[in-house]
């Protein structure tokens, strides 16, 4: 499979390389970064997330890239797609995702990739639907996905304590309305 490098005005998303763990988890692994994901992972759920990560990019092709600040090449977190696998939820649906560093939120980061990726999944992957997740209480998260055109989809929420809150909620969108938005 060829290597995924993808290029906004700002930012590169691209496949993970093995020097890139050890900045992504020091500069996200933090409490606040961490609050609604269900707190800082210790040594054993890193090597799993990061094993999850590179089995989404195996087996589908497309996962939650890296994300590097084109100006001087620091990690500042992830953003990207994989099919939604939490228990309870939309299973199979293409989902968006993001997560960065503290000191890169507020500038337009996480919009600017988040909307490459709903653009790669329509294009690229021929999405039909794109779905993204959050905790009610994030909402800088669910925040996002109404500045990208996302609407609560109610139906699809449901019950799981994998980030530490009862309940998580769905947003989405689908091509045409992106496409709309988009074009």
């Amino acid at each position: 499979m060829p290597e995924f490098r993808h290029e906004t005005d700002r930012l590169v998303l691209r496949d993970w390389r093995e020097e890139d763990w050890e900045p992504f988890w020091q500069a996200t692994n933090t409490p606040a970064v961490m609050e609604w994901l269900g707190g800082v992972c210790d040594d054993a759920k890193r090597a799993a997330a990061q094993q999850r990560l590179l089995d989404y990019q195996a087996q589908d092709g497309h996962t939650f890239w890296a994300v590097e600040r084109k100006e001087d090449g620091v990690i500042l977190g992830f953003c990207g797609l994989k099919r939604c696998n939490q228990a309870g939820g939309p299973v199979g649906e293409m989902e968006v995702g993001w997560r960065l560093r503290e000191d890169a939120w507020g500038k337009g980061y996480a919009k600017e990739a988040a909307a490459a990726s709903l653009d790669i999944a329509f294009e690229r992957f021929g999405a039909e639907q794109v779905v993204a997740l959050t905790v009610e209480p994030n909402v800088a998260s669910w925040g996002l996905m109404k500045r990208l055109g996302m609407r609560h989809r109610e139906d699809l929420d449901f019950q799981n304590s994998d980030f530490g809150a009862d309940t998580i909620i769905v947003y989405g969108i689908e091509r045409g309305a992106w496409t709309d938005l988009d074009g």
